[in-house]
């Protein structure tokens, strides 16, 4: 089981909870990361309760020594991390490029992006010594299609692409995997929040911009968490032994490539 061990940041709820959750069940020891303690130990509690094992680990992922400091830990209990679930994330602004100030665009970037990067500069350099391992990364179909007054996200999230491919070319010899996940709209408070905040730009009713989302995917709506949960379970697993590099889209049909 301590070769079973996978890391999923942003594990306090929502996709990342789903994620912890279906690791689990598929045989992980899942280390849930967050800087929502709480949110933690109620995903913890659900996984216990399925008969699944996990360990809470607060971390903020912007901050290096924090990360060094979980690795460390790791190490000293005993634990070779063969995953790594990169799921922390922020919405970011929602309001035109030339009104977003300089700390809200740095901040997205720096949780979006840079915290992507410090997890895989602390946790890529084990697997690849081992030979073994595979990294998902969470990005977002807005990461290829323009999200209205979201231009800091959407940033973030095309930058994980090139992030993410490129990783796999530098570690694919050495026998470890990395992949993307692009979710589209995902049913939960989040998407709640995005259906808001482009009602609001829009001056329409929530329902209205609802009903348009939908009915631009070919499955007529949205996807549900344990649906990306299901393709990073696949992407982690060594059913995927040959998969690296590639985006894996999950958004019901709304962007198919």
């Amino acid at each position: 089981m301590h070769d079973r061990t996978v890391i999923v940041t942003g594990a306090s709820g929502g996709i990342g909870r789903s994620i912890a959750v279906d690791a689990a069940q598929h045989g992980w020891h899942v280390v849930l990361a967050s800087r929502a303690k709480e949110g933690l130990e109620a995903t913890a509690e659900q996984i216990e309760t399925n008969g699944g094992a996990a360990s809470i680990h607060p971390l903020d992922v912007t901050d290096a020594d924090q990360i060094e400091d979980l690795r460390r830990h790791l190490a000293d209990q005993g634990r070779t991390v063969r995953g790594l679930v990169n799921n922390s994330g922020i919405a970011g602004p929602s309001r035109p490029l030339w009104e977003i100030e300089d700390g809200e665009w740095d901040e997205c970037i720096a949780v979006n992006l840079r915290g992507v990067f410090l997890m895989c500069r602390a946790f890529l350099p084990p697997m690849l010594d081992a030979g073994a391992g595979s990294v998902v990364n969470i990005g977002s179909i807005s990461g290829k299609n323009p999200l209205l007054h979201r231009s800091a996200y959407t940033a973030s999230k095309a930058a994980l692409i090139g992030l993410t491919k490129t990783a796999a070319a530098d570690a694919g010899p050495r026998g470890v995997r990395v992949n993307l996940v692009s979710p589209g709209g995902v049913a939960g408070e989040r998407l709640d929040w995005v259906v808001e905040k482009q009602a609001e730009a829009l001056g329409q009713p929530q329902q209205a911009i609802r009903e348009r989302l939908t009915s631009q995917s070919a499955l007529h709506r949205f996807v549900e968490p344990d649906e990306v949960a299901a393709a990073v379970t696949f992407l982690l697993s060594d059913q995927a032994a040959g998969i690296t590099g590639i985006d894996v889209t999950v958004a019901a049909g709304f962007v198919m490539n």
